[in-house]
């Protein structure tokens, strides 16, 4: 398998470091409009298999370029990018995949309207796999692989939350989202499309608070409606009868008072005679979060972890005639398991990068329908073995109920 990734940042470096380890991959090309960052992974991976090239991720004839001869390009920069970059990958005959989804291909899912390049794609026999990483992506499979043992599924419910293992050293401290801050920020902005009833309705931001019982060792944590790409996929394509889904994550304090104040908007305000896009403020202020791709070590992954998170996704519905709920939730990481992570593949940061590489290699096998698709249109067995297989198993506990009366 020959493959593009464009974006050599936080999800980009460990991907490459991944395929770089992979067998079934000949030849990797990374891509980025910072060619001394994709340099910067190239020297850590330190790979035959891998060369750099710089390009635009908004320049169709860029990616064009750099994609000729590849059998998939894996999208894992800014989401803006993506309609150009799904438009490069099949211009050039290649499948497309990427971690996370924006507009326009979000309001036509949640509109119930054609795709945009969806025919380009089915035409030319290729896929184009959105939306396939941590969440979204494994909480769509693991969706699915649910409702696979239903015969009618009602509600779909996806809860992550998280908590800290320590007492943090500050009274006050800036805020620190821990990934990517101007995503981080808007999807707290934007109003969230909850699926009900068989219809879309759209809540503020901040609506629906929830405290919601983690396993151990989160516990309860505040959770509220929030702008994520499950909910338009899975009401799409998960098909039996579905009526309800959501997702909720926990709610950001910080975030909400910036949001509150009006400084995720773009739009421009005058500030003693000057325009400024509010949002523009906070990204210059705020701390970018640190890349350990490259910070690292044998060392730093052994040490305990500083917080815990969990995933628990809720799916009811019927069996043979009798209500029944499935309650998958993720299992916390262990410090040795981190370190098995990092001496395989040279980083600990795969559950992004891992699931878009068993997406593409899906792709690339014809296991997946042509034309744009999701996750949970993939066979969830063989995802999750392919994951197990390549050494990062998505471990979770499943419990099955129903309610019972005897009379």
């Amino acid at each position: 398998m020959k493959v593009l990734i464009v974006g050599a940042g936080a999800q980009g470096g460990p991907c490459a470091s991944i395929l770089a380890r992979d067998k079934d991959v000949s030849k990797i090309v990374l891509g980025d409009i910072n060619l001394d960052l994709a340099n910067k992974v190239k020297n850590k991976v330190n790979s035959d298999k891998l060369t750099t090239v710089k390009l635009d991720a908004g320049k169709v004839e860029d990616i064009e370029k750099a994609a000729k001869g590849m059998d998939v390009v894996i999208n894992l920069t800014l989401v803006r990018f993506n309609a150009t970059i799904m438009k490069a990958a099949v211009n050039s005959g290649a499948h497309y995949v990427d971690a996370a989804m924006d507009y326009p291909l979000w309001t036509q899912l949640v509109k119930n309207q054609p795709l945009d390049l969806d025919d380009d794609f089915k035409k030319a026999g290729l896929t184009a796999l959105v939306s396939c990483g941590g969440s979204p992506g494994i909480t769509n499979v693991m969706a699915k692989y649910a409702a696979d043992k239903l015969d009618r599924v009602d509600a779909i419910k996806i809860r992550l939350g998280g908590r800290l293992l320590s007492k943090p050293k500050e009274v006050v401290s800036a805020w620190d989202p821990g990934w990517c801050p101007e995503i981080a920020l808007t999807d707290y902005a934007d109003a969230t499309p909850v699926f009900e009833d068989g219809k879309w309705k759209e809540y503020p931001p901040f609506s629906g608070p929830e405290e919601y019982n983690f396993p151990d060792p989160v516990g309860p944590v505040l959770l509220c409606h929030h702008h994520h790409e499950e909910a338009p996929t899975l009401a799409r394509f998960i098909g039996k009868g579905i009526k309800y889904i959501d997702f909720k994550y926990p709610v950001d304090p910080i975030a909400g008072s910036l949001v509150k104040m009006g400084f995720a908007s773009y739009e421009p305000i005058d500030v003693k005679g000057v325009k400024v896009a509010p949002i523009d403020v906070v990204m210059k202020l705020v701390r970018q979060p640190v890349n350990t791709f490259f910070t690292a070590t044998e060392d730093s992954v052994k040490l305990p972890p500083k917080s815990a998170n969990s995933m628990v996704i809720e799916i009811t519905g019927a069996k043979s005639g009798e209500d029944v709920k499935y309650t998958l939730s993720s299992l916390p990481e262990t410090p040795e398991e981190n370190l098995a992570l990092f001496r395989k593949f040279g980083t600990t940061s795969v559950f992004v990068s891992i699931p878009a590489i068993v997406g593409a290699k899906m792709c690339v096998a014809g296991d997946a329908d042509s034309g744009i698709t999701a996750p949970e249109c993939l066979d969830p067995i063989k995802f999750l073995k392919m994951m197990d297989n390549m050494g990062a198993p998505a471990r979770f506990k499943e419990v099955c109920s129903k309610e019972v009366s005897v009379s």
